[in-house]
């Protein structure tokens, strides 16, 4: 009886011994934990934008950091992340147009024909959906495209992150941002800090319909908005602070898709043909326009929805015969013009 009592207060002691060793596991835990939090805290930077633009966010273990964007800036203009150190993402996304490239395709190393056209690089911080077909929905990710894709960079991400672990400054760099090696990882997310950055909501529109200057619109501009919003159906789909409803749409550019768009991703026959929705904003420095660089003008963009479209099956309901008169096709391209942000473009900050 005696031993039995005995067997069991060692038990006893065995388990709470055993309970409180655990607890100080745990507790030891908790404090490496927060501490290496502590250690990994960081300044968020706080990026310049418009008062009536939702603040930017990024995503966690992204945090914005002057270090982060200044990497990221470096990165942008490398050409070290093309195979032949030939390109840089500078080279297809230029500042003065608003960091697209004027051509109806881009060509990648060994003058490689792309297959779309390269988007602007505007207010990428609000995008859920990268590309002409939305197949990318994370910032962090796109990059990975451009530098993987034959007819574009055509070099492994990783064998980049190996090249620039060579250079001194990279590495300095890297530690500093991220603190840790230079490597696919870091050349991803510093890209993606820097292309938050990319703010523009600085145009005449905007001081004259946020800031109530009514002389920033011409009269032409002030009446091509309002056919914008009414008889043009434009606003349907170009909305909001951003001029984009960042939805799909087919705008009835061909009756038959060769490039199939959406489709693409979804694998449905209802999104053959529809494309990502883009901003309007400094839509006059971006041409030629469509997914292809198909129409080189905003006349001609114009025209093309005043013509109704050629009735694609997914065709939206929005494009339809609008009988504009050649003054309210004037008064529309007008107000296009007046979206155009030259602080943007001639911000120094985000120049090489």
């Amino acid at each position: 009886m005696f031993l039995e009592i005995r067997i069991k207060t060692v038990r006893n002691l065995k388990n709470i011994i055993m309970k409180i060793r655990i607890l100080l596991f745990f507790t030891c835990s908790l404090i490496l934990f927060y501490n290496c939090e502590r250690v990994e805290e960081v300044q968020v930077f706080q990026v310049q934008k418009p008062a009536h633009f939702p603040v930017v966010q990024s995503p966690k273990g992204n945090e914005l950091t002057a270090e982060r964007i200044a990497l990221g800036k470096k990165l942008f203009y490398e050409t070290a992340l093309s195979i032949d150190s030939s390109l840089s993402c500078s080279t297809c996304h230029l500042q003065q147009l608003a960091f697209s490239d004027g051509k109806v395709k881009s060509l990648g190393v060994k003058d490689s024909l792309g297959a779309r056209n390269a988007s602007a690089l505007i207010n990428l911080a609000y995008d859920k959906f990268f590309f002409h077909d939305g197949g990318v929905t994370r910032l962090e990710t796109q990059a990975m495209s451009p530098i993987l894709n034959h007819a574009e960079m055509a070099f492994g991400i990783h064998e980049a992150g190996i090249r620039l672990a060579k250079d001194e400054t990279y590495r300095n760099l890297s530690q500093a941002a991220y603190h840790r090696e230079m490597s696919a990882y870091v050349i991803v997310r510093a890209l993606a800090a820097f292309q938050r950055t990319l703010i523009s909501g600085n145009s005449p529109f905007d001081a004259f319909y946020y800031e109530k200057d009514s002389t920033a619109l011409t009269e032409s501009q002030q009446r091509g908005f309002v056919i914008f919003n009414e008889k043009g159906n434009c606003s349907n789909c170009h909305s909001g602070f951003n001029f984009t409803n960042f939805g799909f749409a087919n705008n009835g550019l061909y009756q038959v898709s060769k490039d199939k768009g959406r489709s693409r991703i979804s694998l449905k026959k209802e999104d053959e043909g529809k494309f990502k929705i883009p901003t309007l904003r400094n839509i006059a420095l971006t041409s030629p326009y469509m997914h292809d660089g198909s129409l080189p003008t905003l006349e001609s963009v114009v025209e093309h929805y005043n013509s109704g479209g050629k009735a694609h099956e997914n065709q939206s309901k929005f494009i339809k015969k609008l009988n504009f008169t050649e003054q309210e096709k004037i008064d529309l391209v007008n107000f296009l013009h007046s979206l155009t942000d030259t602080s943007f473009i001639n911000n120094k900050i985000f120049a090489e």
